[in-house]
């Protein structure tokens, strides 16, 4: 391959996952200095199963594949929530053109009464796909578990109870979007993913490996995130930084368009939005608010009230 063609290096080096179990303060200290300094994070070696994954992006792909009119037969009227949302709907938060892209949403399975099912609709599956339940609900649920995992780095490096996470996400309100950007075939002013920073609590990504991901550096420069194979990039969202006063903070990134020899091929990529459960209060941490970072002020807020707020920016609502 030319060297033009080589994707650009990785700005954030690979945080092992096997230091989770044989050097948890390490891990904590590494991962968490990485998300102090950028807001995101590379995880090494993240365990999943690639044959779940390998299932999960087979199915993926059979859906985006079906005619539109198939497609939009899932389309809900619930905000994006669940299902599918068409082409050339989403927008970045203060942007003037959609995103070039195309997903399907699932959510967490309740049983039948449970409380939060004001907040999180059931799932819908397509029928034309028969792995397609089992794989991507199968890897919805790992990404929770790794997820988990993170919290708990994080509040080690927080100098919180390990724990402190446990109960505020235990059943919350995340989402696995499946992503499809088809090939760009023609110059225009939309872009895969405009800048933007995530709603949630922390955000998994699988699929980052092919170029096009981004992160606004502090000294305003675009950072490229294109980590090697069996890595999982992870980010502070809007909830972690507003409930830590900006110690963590939310980056803006975005997914740029490809260079011209990718320009043919489809972009698939997967991520997790960790969410709170609906009822947390957000509401900064007192031990994160330090002559380093004056208090910002942000007013409390439950999970549930701020996400409807960001949802209606981004034209989700």
């Amino acid at each position: 391959m030319p060297d033009s063609a080589m994707p650009p290096a990785s700005a954030i080096p690979p945080v092992p996952m096997a230091l989770y179990e044989t050097d948890f303060p390490a891990f904590s200290q590494n991962l968490g200095a990485a998300f102090e300094r950028y807001g995101f994070a590379v995880l090494g070696g993240h365990g999943i199963d690639p044959a779940l994954l390998d299932r999960a992006l087979s199915a993926t792909k059979a859906f985006f594949a079906l005619p539109e009119e198939t497609k939009r037969k899932y389309k809900t009227g619930i905000g994006g929530a669940r299902g599918y949302t068409p082409f050339g709907i989403e927008t970045a938060k203060g942007a003037t053109h959609h995103d070039l892209k195309e997903f399907w949403h699932i959510g967490r399975e309740l049983p039948a009464g449970h409380p939060y099912t004001e907040y999180m609709p059931p799932n819908i599956w397509p029928q034309e796909i028969a792995d397609f339940h089992a794989s991507t609900y199968a890897l919805y649920e790992a990404l929770d578990a790794l997820g988990k995992k993170v919290l708990r780095a994080i509040a080690v490096y927080l100098k919180l109870d390990a724990d402190f996470f446990e109960a505020p996400v235990n059943e919350g309100n995340s989402v696995l979007r499946l992503l499809h950007y088809p090939p760009v075939t023609t110059p225009g002013e939309s872009v895969r993913a405009g800048a933007h920073g995530d709603i949630n609590v922390i955000t998994l990504l699988l699929g980052a490996e092919e170029p096009g991901l981004q992160l606004l550096d502090r000294d305003g420069q675009w950072l490229p995130i294109t980590p090697p194979e069996d890595c999982i990039v992870c980010n502070i969202g809007d909830m972690l930084s507003r409930l830590t006063n900006g110690v963590l903070p939310s980056t803006q990134h975005r997914v740029i368009n490809p260079a011209e020899a990718r320009k043919d091929f489809a972009r698939f990529s997967t991520p997790f939005f960790l969410h709170f459960e609906p009822p947390y209060l957000i509401e900064t941490l007192p031990n994160c608010i330090t002559d380093a970072h004056p208090d910002l002020g942000a007013a409390p807020i439950t999970a549930q009230d701020f996400l409807m707020q960001r949802l209606r920016e981004i034209k989700l609502a």
